[in-house]
């Protein structure tokens, strides 16, 4: 088996990520094949409610309080308190949201952006996410 020792590195690597309802910080390399993000919610902020064609993620709250809105095998979308260091798997499709109730940090990891994130409903009045979108620099949301 040969080894790809181009691919190998020992600089670290932070892109942050301003949102409306607080920041990103995304921590793994943008050639990887999955995609590692700290999210930081300001108390009382939630994220769109929206859905993916294209990426599947786990959803794990590591500080603070919050809700998940997830929905389930009928559509119909259930609010659950988040518990503390459990992961939440969201397939592809499935109706999500995360609103803190207090300023909570949580961890996703996911397969790669791609496809489009469709939001459903969004605070900050965001339309849904494309891939082109979403190289931007703004990220699509500051219009």
């Amino acid at each position: 088996m040969e080894i790809k020792k181009r691919r190998f590195s020992i600089t670290p690597f932070q892109k942050k990520i301003d949102k409306p309802w607080g920041y990103e910080i995304i921590y793994t390399n943008e050639d990887s094949p999955v995609v590692g993000k700290i999210l930081h919610l300001n108390g009382g902020a939630r994220l769109s409610l929206q859905y993916h064609d294209a990426k599947e993620e786990t959803l794990c709250l590591i500080k603070g309080e919050a809700l998940i809105t997830l929905s389930d095998k009928n559509e119909k979308r259930v609010e659950i308190p988040m518990e503390l260091n459990k992961g939440y798997f969201v397939v592809i499709n499935q109706v999500h949201r995360v609103t803190a109730t207090t300023d909570a940090d949580l961890i996703e990891s996911s397969t790669p952006e791609k496809g489009n994130t469709v939001r459903l409903e969004d605070d900050a009045g965001r339309d849904t996410e494309t891939e082109k979108m979403r190289n931007m620099k703004n990220r699509g949301w500051n219009k």
